[in-house]
């Protein structure tokens, strides 16, 4: 494995895993996920993780969100270390937030986005959480006319905007995203991620950004890995990617896929 840069100083780092193992089943049908997974994201930065499917990117999410329990290895996050098999604290939770895939999955169909918005503050006591709901649906570009809709009077980009805006209300230090965009449209995709590159802007939220799309991944992120069967197999500049200086046979690989089906331009208008 070819590492771009040495590891940073532990108080700018948002997110360090080192020898991470995950498994998925038990007995002879035991298999694992992810083998000896080892990066590092700095506070603010946005780092990718690229593969195709398959590939463990979206299992390295779900542990670091805590969804996954069956994991060893060494795990921090923003000064939390995890433990394998102990629910992440409600703290943990508060500050690193996800953004998952499907925006038709993703919200509770009988819930208004108001309550989708609403609830998980009540959880954590904060105040004035009307305010901070209308407030965070104008920052996604809804606004408060949005409130009390459900998400079937939605379209795909909406939702998707209603599940960043439910993440963001909770004022979150680290976003883990997985393929937030894959299941829209290629017209909404760009809206959405102009919406994320606002939101890091104006915010200075520390993203770990997951995509087969290694166009996308180039753009929205300073750093790459690019996990091939489980393993991280390189971990390079974004600037390498778009200037083709890789070395992996796989990177070459999805980089000569990504010409083929466009141009290694910005996807975002």
């Amino acid at each position: 494995m070819r590492s771009e840069t040495s590891a940073a100083d532990s108080s700018q780092t948002a997110i360090r895993c080192h020898g991470l193992d995950v498994f998925y089943g038990h007995g002879a049908q035991r298999h694992q996920a992810v083998k000896q997974a080892s990066f590092e994201v700095r506070k603010g930065e946005s780092f990718g993780v690229v593969g195709g499917s398959g590939s463990g990117k979206s299992t390295l999410l779900r542990v670091l969100a805590g969804l996954d329990g069956d994991w060893q290895g060494d795990v921090e996050v923003l000064g939390h270390r995890r433990v394998a098999g102990v629910a992440p604290q409600r703290e943990y939770r508060l500050k690193v937030q996800m953004i998952f895939q499907d925006p038709f999955g993703s919200l509770h169909p009988r819930h208004t986005v108001d309550r989708c918005l609403s609830e998980a503050m009540r959880f954590h006591g904060f105040d004035r959480i009307e305010q901070r709901v209308v407030s965070a649906l104008e920052r996604v570009g809804l606004g408060k006319s949005f409130r009390f809709r459900f998400p079937h009077q939605l379209s795909g980009g909406q939702r998707q905007r209603v599940a960043i805006a439910r993440a963001l209300v909770l004022e979150p230090e680290v976003l883990l995203l997985d393929e937030p965009t894959s299941a829209l449209d290629a017209s909404i995709q760009a809206e959405v991620l102009n919406l994320l590159m606002e939101v890091r802007r104006d915010l200075g939220t520390t993203f770990l950004f997951v995509s087969h799309d290694l166009g996308v991944i180039a753009h929205m992120c300073e750093r790459v890995a690019v996990m091939r069967q489980g393993v991280v197999v390189e971990t390079l500049a974004a600037a390498q990617i778009t200037a083709g200086q890789v070395a992996h046979p796989y990177t070459r690989e999805l980089l000569a896929n990504c010409y083929a089906a466009q141009p290694l331009d910005p996807v975002v208008a």
